[in-house]
């Protein structure tokens, strides 16, 4: 399973590494990483780009949010699931995901368990392509 993860904070990287590191060896998952939602939307746009069948985005970015990246992806018909990310459970927050079509929505610190058990439900399923 190909995984976009979408924010700004650049430790996020080495933490996802660290976190799935057995995972992403065996092949199972690999991730690629945006730390903007303007970047997610381009390295998506690419032709060559290899299919994301999830796409785990922060809510709280400099520039274009989370809600406006998940909005855009839906109106394009993405076939990629996304699931919101957020420091800040704001029940506002909450239902606009809701209502934009998020599949999930996780809070900060991320509960790794909590992680694998939604990516192991969001990969049973069909695994569409970008």
């Amino acid at each position: 399973m190909k995984i976009l993860v979408v924010d700004d904070e650049e430790d996020v990287v080495s933490l996802f590494q660290q976190r799935f590191r057995r995972e992403t060896r065996s092949g199972e998952l690999s991730f690629l990483f945006a730390h903007s939602a303007q970047d997610a939307l381009e390295l998506l746009g690419l032709p060559q780009q290899p299919s994301v069948v999830l796409i785990l985005s922060d809510i709280n970015m400099p520039g274009m949010s989370g809600l406006e990246l998940l909005r855009v992806l839906k109106e394009r018909q993405s076939p990629s699931r996304v699931v919101m990310v957020t420091a800040y459970d704001n029940p506002e927050h909450k239902q606009t995901a809701a209502r934009y079509g998020a599949d999930g929505y996780l809070t900060k610190p991320l509960d790794f368990a909590e992680l694998r058990a939604e990516l192991a439900r969001l990969g049973s399923a069909a695994e569409p392509t970008v």
